[in-house]
């Protein structure tokens, strides 16, 4: 964590990824992250990976640092205590990010009224408003018909990574940011709407791939573990384990012929197709049919250590194929000895490797990142000193059920 945001205060009403992860990247990054949920918890408050205890690891993993203000959402009372959160004085405040519908209680419309000032970003899944998660998003774009066995054309693979919540989030943060620096300049308040389809059809768009379909009137096929574009795939070593290899530049490819050692077999393929593979990494995609077995078969004469050696003595572009408990326990650099992380006991009493903000600020100190809050942790904290609340009638709000005072069960 860094303190680059310590006078940025910025209200949270959201569950599951994109918007929790935007203001996440924000705490992170020093600024006061107070999220309030309903009473019990939200929809996301028990999902998987979740402890032998039933405490969800996600949970922690995306609220970690964040101030927790539990109120019952479904009272008027707690409605307007929400809202008066969002909207509360003070020139870094009004700052509010969330994936709650774009009408009811929270429409910027009814915040603004509130807070001519106020800063709304606000995660959808669609333009319109309608419901998608990343899910529902990714099969609608293409990516699972270009991904999967080349055996199986017609086969969707669908992802495990939630990318365009991550890349929503991601992208959520750095325009708030932009609006916080707007409004410092011209006083000007405005609302935020980074839908989930627009994240994946600019991306698609970024990457070339619209203009691909578009120009050439076909979609990409499959192409198994292969690069698109260059020269990369996945190769086994003689003891089964698999290495990915990537040649995208002429010196990655130099290196690879000479850690295979290789040469003779690649001048003599290039003289009979008469092309430089060298020059143009275009060459080592159009001709990978023809490639590929000199490589595979090169790979396959060695073991995995010998692999890896003659890879890191030239220099080669590769990494190994290996699970997530064997990057956890194997690679020290990954996560035990990787100063990005830190050992934290969070609400549900284990302690864990824990990662920080991943950039690395030279003129900052890193500080270690945080635990996550029990549910309604800060409540009385955050009514007092935010909203000025006198301890009576936070107490009188508590005992008629509109707020948690204290810790609730994780």
């Amino acid at each position: 964590m860094y303190n680059l945001l310590s006078n940025v205060r910025i209200v949270e009403g959201a569950s599951f990824i994109a918007a929790p992860y935007c203001a996440l990247m924000l705490s992170q990054l020093g600024a006061e992250v107070i999220r309030f949920d309903p009473i019990g918890g939200g929809p996301d408050f028990h999902r998987w990976p979740i402890t032998p205890e039933g405490n969800s690891l996600y949970w922690e993993g995306l609220n970690k640092g964040k101030k927790s203000v539990a109120l019952n959402l479904s009272a008027p009372e707690g409605r307007d205590l929400a809202v008066a959160l969002a909207t509360a004085p003070g020139e870094n405040g009004g700052i509010f990010v969330t994936n709650f519908p774009n009408t009811g209680f929270l429409s910027h419309e009814r915040l603004s009224a509130r807070r001519s000032d106020m800063l709304t970003a606000r995660v959808m899944g669609k333009a319109d408003g309608s419901s998608a998660v990343d899910y529902t998003v990714n099969c609608a774009v293409g990516l699972p018909f270009m991904t999967g066995p080349v055996e199986a054309p017609d086969v969707p693979v669908n992802h495990v990574l939630p990318a365009w919540d991550l890349l929503a989030g991601s992208t959520a943060a750095v325009a708030l940011l932009a609006a916080i620096e707007h409004r410092r300049r011209s006083g000007l308040g405005q609302e935020i709407h980074m839908p989930l389809t627009d994240i994946a059809a600019a991306t698609l768009g970024t990457l070339g791939q619209i203009a691909e379909v578009s120009l050439s009137g076909q979609d990409r096929p499959k192409g198994g573990n292969s690069l698109f574009g260059a020269f990369g795939r996945d190769f086994a070593a003689a003891d089964g384990k698999r290495f990915m290899v990537v040649a995208l530049t002429a010196k990655q490819w130099e290196s690879l012929i000479k850690a295979l050692d290789i040469s003779f077999s690649i001048e003599k393929l290039e003289q009979k197709l008469d092309v430089s593979f060298k020059t143009d990494e275009g060459n080592r995609f159009r001709h990978k049919d023809q490639l590929d077995p000199i490589v595979a078969s090169a790979i396959a004469r060695l073991s995995s250590k010998e692999v890896a050696s003659r890879f890191e003595a030239s220099g080669v572009c590769f990494g190994p194929y290996r699970t997530l408990k064997e990057a956890v326990e194997d690679d020290p650099s990954f996560a035990s000895a990787n100063p990005v992380f830190s050992d934290v006991t969070h609400p549900s009493g284990r302690t864990y490797r824990t990662p920080g903000y991943p950039a690395s600020f030279g003129a900052m100190e890193r500080r270690p990142p945080t635990a996550a809050p029990m549910l309604g942790q800060h409540t009385q904290e955050v009514l007092s000193k935010v909203l000025s609340l006198p301890d009576y009638a936070i107490s009188d709000l508590h005992d008629r059920g509109v707020v948690q005072i204290g810790c609730g069960q994780n």
